[in-house]
Formats: C-alpha cells, structure tokens, sequence
C-alpha cells in the first residue's frame, strides 16, 4: 500500500491543500492521503491557531468525497505540540514495514529543516517528498529528499483568514462548504 501523509495546522484548509493531495495523488500513485491536523504546531508557537475541533470539522468538510482522502486525529488526541517523527513512529506500527509511507511537505518547510526532531528517523520511516511552493524554489533537494513538481497554487491560509477579517470575498481559494463553516461559526 502507498501512503501519502499531508499534515499541517489547515488554519484554514484550502483549495491549494486539496490540490497538493489530489497531484500528489495521481504523480507519486498513492493509494490514499491521510490528513493529520496538529493538536498545536511546533513551528507556530506563540501564535494564536484555531481550536483542533474547528480545523477537524474544516477538513472532513474540504475532503467529503473523495475515496483516497483520509483525515486522522491522532496529533489531536495526543494534545500538546506534535512532531512528525512521533506520528510517522505510529503510522509505520499501524500499517507495518511493508507500506511505502510518503510525507508531503511544502519547499518553504526546508529552511526550517535543522528544527525537525530527528530528522534522520523520519527519512528511515518514509519517504520525504517535498512539493515546490511558489516563491521557494527547490535547487537542489537534501539527501533522502524527493522534489515532486505539481505546479502548486499560491493560496495561503494566512492570507484567507486577513481577506476574511477585511469581509473580502474568498473566491475560489477554498471549498463553499469550508466557507460556509467559518461564518456559521465566527472564526477569523
């Protein structure tokens, strides 16, 4: 089985996610892609994220539909901050030796590589594959690393949730459903 492994905060979760997932998908021939929302993301501290429950509901939402897509909320139920290398630990025991596990990540995660618990174990859990964002060129991937060009949508949460402060309109940068969600719910 080929398991592709899509986690983030998805403050809010957006067209640009479901895109990533959808190319990763068919280029790397994954048999599904399991969402993990974080509880609390290490690279964001002291910055306020919406509840987990919030961001849960939002990508059960964003996702209805489509067979391959899985949501999980093991990092929500471990509450506290959550490190990849944890999650991947949990994921090889679930699915066993024999599952090829590929974590998808964006480029603009490499700078902050030499923060990354234990990096060397995550490259022995899976393969890491890391998806070209505009603006964050990948020259030269890092030993183990895999770049996987898909034309990415430069859609960022950070700047749907300012355009819904300014009540500007979103467009099509995330599902109507998810829209819907966050004004029912007043988040943002």
């Amino acid at each position: 089985m080929r398991i592709g492994i899509l986690g983030g905060t998805f403050d809010p979760v957006h067209e640009g996610h479901i895109y990533l997932a959808k190319k990763s998908c068919a280029k790397l021939r994954l048999d599904k892609i399991i969402f993990i929302p974080s509880y609390l993301p290490p690279h964001k501290i002291g910055v306020k994220v919406t509840s987990p429950r919030h961001r849960f509901n939002m990508l059960k939402l964003a996702i209805k539909g489509n067979k391959k897509f899985r949501i999980s909320d093991m990092e929500i139920k471990r509450r506290g901050r959550s490190y990849s290398v944890e999650t991947l630990r949990c994921l090889r025991k679930k699915y066993g030796q024999k599952a090829k596990l590929f974590f998808i990540t964006g480029s603009d995660s490499l700078k902050e590589l030499d923060k990354w618990k234990n990096l060397p174990e995550i490259l022995r859990l899976c393969r890491f594959v890391v998806v070209e964002r505009p603006g964050f060129k990948i020259k030269n991937p890092p030993k183990g690393f895999s770049a996987l060009k898909i034309n990415a949508k430069n859609i960022s949460a950070t700047n749907i949730r300012n355009r819904i402060k300014a009540n500007k309109p979103l467009g099509q940068l995330m599902s109507g459903l998810v829209e819907a969600y966050i004004y029912r719910h007043g988040l943002y």
